[in-house]
């Protein structure tokens, strides 16, 4: 027997192989499926995507222009149509801002602070998650609505809530505000506080720790957070069709408008309408594929760092 075989070690009888050298094998035999059982998997996914997903799309844009352009443009420049069009932007720009400051407030109180209550605000954070729009349209009218506990105070000094402007950024902010804590939560939290007790020590403020070194480590998950307010703004239904109140080139959104258009069996105005949001849901959609690639890319920099 050679000097090299002679060095092997022999295992003694009864004794079972080293764990270690079977780990390798059965993971790569867990992990390895035949090919038509992966073949089975793609295909019944893709079939899925393409009956729920493709074909409603391509449907959308094949009934808004089945009629010819003129009634697409006719159907898109309506006043009730540009009416819904300017309150759908105006309720976005006004929830998406808010929500910005409330979801880098809350990820940052959470992530470098410790204080009492901090699971509760975890908790209240998730809350539109769990509550249907619905829900949560109604508590808004028994609320600011006219029979509700400050609807005689509004009445008094002319303020309108419900049924009005202000009532659908209320619902719009209620359904969003997840969405940017949410995102930047997890992110914060695997950074940790090294580098802003770094910066307070180097003589920093907290303003300049914010601009300086926090804003720069989460920019990417913020704007993939501000992506997805975003998109939930546009296509808000549940919530503000309670306190809208359905008021023709007043309080209709470009979902309300819709909905209208389609019971009123006027449909190629209902398509068209739906194709601008079918179009700005596919510029999100790439928009939030582009970013979640930084974000990716963010997260496995800081598991590194971790590590």
């Amino acid at each position: 027997m050679s000097a090299d075989a002679s060095a092997l070690p022999v295992p003694m009888a009864g004794s079972q192989p080293a764990p270690q050298l079977l780990a390798p094998r059965a993971i790569r035999g867990a992990a390895t499926e035949r090919a038509w059982v992966r073949r089975t998997l793609i295909g019944a996914a893709l079939a899925f995507m393409t009956l729920f997903l493709f074909v409603p799309l391509v449907t959308v844009f094949c009934e808004a222009l089945r009629k010819g352009l003129g009634v697409y443009v006719a159907a898109v420049t309506d006043p009730d149509a540009l009416s819904a069009i300017r309150l759908t932007l105006v309720a976005t720009g006004i929830s998406v801002p808010l929500n910005l400051v409330f979801g880098v407030a809350a990820a940052w109180s959470i992530t470098k602070f410790d204080f009492r209550g901090k699971n509760l605000l975890l908790t209240l954070i998730d809350l539109p998650f769990s509550v249907s729009p619905v829900i949560a349209g109604l508590i808004y009218v028994l609320v600011f609505g006219l029979q509700g506990w400050f609807g005689e105070w509004l009445q008094a000094h002319g303020l309108k809530v419900i049924f009005a402007v202000p009532g659908i950024v209320l619902a719009t902010v209620f359904v969003t505000f997840p969405f940017i804590a949410r995102e930047l939560i997890p992110l914060m939290q695997a950074q940790g506080i090294e580098q802003e007790e770094a910066a307070r020590v180097l003589g920093a403020n907290g303003w300049q720790i914010f601009w300086r070194v926090t804003l720069p480590n989460i920019k990417w998950a913020l704007l993939y957070g501000v992506i997805l307010c975003n998109a939930r703004a546009m296509g808000e239904f549940g919530a503000v069709s309670v306190v809208s109140g359905h008021v023709r080139g007043q309080t209709n959104t470009l979902p309300l408008h819709i909905e209208i258009a389609y019971n009123e069996y006027q449909f190629a105005a209902a398509f068209a309408v739906a194709s601008l949001l079918a179009g700005l849901a596919l510029v999100t959609l790439v928009l939030k594929v582009l970013v979640e690639q930084h974000v990716k890319g963010q997260k496995r920099a800081v598991g590194d760092r971790a590590e």
